[in-house]
């Protein structure tokens, strides 16, 4: 092989990425080694990532340069980046959170990348703070495709059993299977907040009580809302739900700019036909009247020293608003829950350690 492994970055049940060089060029790489099984062969997740990420060339998603087949192992050769966007918090963050340009410029270039996902007709379906790269350049870049779907017209049918749980969407909570690019449109707002706060906004344990914590601050929708949702995904089953009023996102976000809290409210729609697209949310004015242009996204500085940077402040505790009591319950949609195939978030203070499918999905992959 014309690499040379240096360390371990990371290790799954699937895959094991290491830091690598070439031994040509002498570039820095990240190797993704899947084992494959005699039986098996190559897994459905690694031929998705590698036939979507080698279309989807674009700065804001991570370069897939190389993919190297063996009888026993199947090696991705990635760009490398220095840490995913959750490590870049911990590490460069006022416990967590980052400062408003570069929150701006991180937000800009997660909609650049997502944006041009939908545009080539790609759904990313797992887009949460670890799975976005940042290099030395402060560029951000899409990573971990491997429960990225293809999708086209008419609308095709889905698992909903996809995303993060913190990072979900309610109408695939609700079990929705005819989704479409508002599912990582509602991922890219939870970012958004996490980024200008330092903590998950929604931190549910499972998918009821994560649909719990979305209505206790976005609000209980009303009948006809959950109705058409209903009308447009047949999935969806009626349930019993108390009404919860909608806390205004200033209180619960004070630090955030009026412009920024408009793109929020913008993104985290209950209704999925009711989000803005990643591709309107560029041209939003929390970007516009900041200067942005199209071809930088306001990049922030380099990563300070290793003696900086090893000072990590530890994140924020979870936040405390002042929910709301719910009045009578309204009926609205559920879906019949199947197991979620993507293991649940872990809390806070264990997003902290490098397990594979966080730090190190995060640190190899591809994209052009």
């Amino acid at each position: 092989m014309n690499y040379i492994q240096l360390e371990k970055l990371g290790e799954g049940t699937y895959a094991t990425v290491y830091k690598g060089r070439s031994r040509t060029t002498n570039e820095i790489v990240a190797l993704k080694e899947i084992h494959l099984d005699a039986e098996e062969g190559t897994p459905s997740t690694a031929i998705r990532e590698i036939s979507l990420m080698k279309e989807l060339k674009h700065v804001n998603i991570v370069r897939l340069y190389d993919v190297i087949h063996t009888e026993t192992k199947l090696v991705l050769i990635f760009e490398y980046c220095e840490r995913d966007l959750k490590k870049y918090m911990d590490a460069h963050g006022d416990r967590g959170a980052l400062d408003p340009n570069t929150v701006r410029s991180f937000m800009y270039q997660l909609l650049m990348g997502t944006a041009f996902c939908h545009e080539n007709r790609v759904l990313h379906r797992d887009l949460k703070p670890q799975n976005l790269l940042i290099n030395r350049k402060g560029e951000l870049k899409l990573g971990d495709f491997g429960l990225a779907r293809a999708f086209g017209v008419p609308v095709n049918t889905f698992s909903n059993e996809v995303v993060t749980l913190w990072y979900r969407a309610p109408d695939v909570l609700l079990g929705s299977r005819t989704y479409s690019t508002s599912i990582d449109v509602w991922s890219c707002g939870c970012i958004f907040a996490e980024m200008i706060s330092g903590v998950p906004l929604f931190r549910g344990r499972d998918n009821a009580d994560q649909l719990l914590h979305i209505m206790r601050i976005i609000g209980t929708p009303d009948e006809r809302t959950l109705r058409k949702m209903v009308a447009e995904s047949p999935e969806i089953q009626i349930k019993q739900w108390p009404r919860y009023p909608k806390i205004a996102f200033q209180q619960v976000l004070p630090k955030a700019s009026p412009q920024a809290i408009d793109l929020l409210e913008r993104l985290l729609q209950f209704d999925p036909a009711k989000r803005i697209t990643a591709a309107e949310a560029l041209q939003h004015p929390y970007f516009t009247s900041a200067g942005l242009g199209s071809n930088s996204g306001g990049v922030p500085a380099p990563y300070p020293s290793t003696q900086q940077a090893a000072l990590i402040p530890q994140p924020a505790p979870p936040g405390q608003y002042n929910y709301a009591q719910p009045s009578q319950p309204v009926v609205v949609y559920n879906v019949q829950v199947a197991p979620i195939a993507q293991p649940q978030q872990p809390q806070p203070q264990q997003q902290q350690q490098n397990g594979f499918g966080q730090y190190p999905v995060v640190y190899a992959h591809p994209s052009r």
